[in-house]
């Protein structure tokens, strides 16, 4: 009985220690929409998105110029044509070497 009223007068005497670990532990743990450890999981997905839209809104700009100079450009056009499609003229012979065929297939 003794020590059951020391325990108590040690949680009575730091009662505001313990709300505030209960707090944490409810917030911080517990809570499965609002805790920490799910805002922390939210931050990083947020990073990884913006790094994503990054990386697109640059290639999205690389094509736009690549487009705008193939329509004005027929020689571009006929670079692009015989490099990534393989597209020859007549009387002409092509020869592809696996490296390159390699090349095209990691490009797309």
């Amino acid at each position: 009985m003794n020590k059951l009223k020391n325990v108590w007068g040690y949680i009575r005497r730091h009662k505001y220690m313990f709300t505030f670990i209960i707090f944490l532990l409810i917030i911080g743990v517990l809570d499965d929409e609002n805790s920490l450890i799910q805002r922390a999981a939210h931050l990083r997905e947020i990073h990884e998105l913006n790094s994503e839209i990054d990386k697109y809104r640059k290639q999205y700009e690389e094509d736009s110029r690549t487009l705008k100079e193939l329509t004005n450009n027929p020689k571009a056009l006929e670079k692009v044509a015989r490099e990534k499609y393989l597209m020859k003229e007549e009387n002409e012979d092509i020869y592809i070497f696996e490296e390159d065929l390699e090349k095209n297939k990691n490009d797309e």
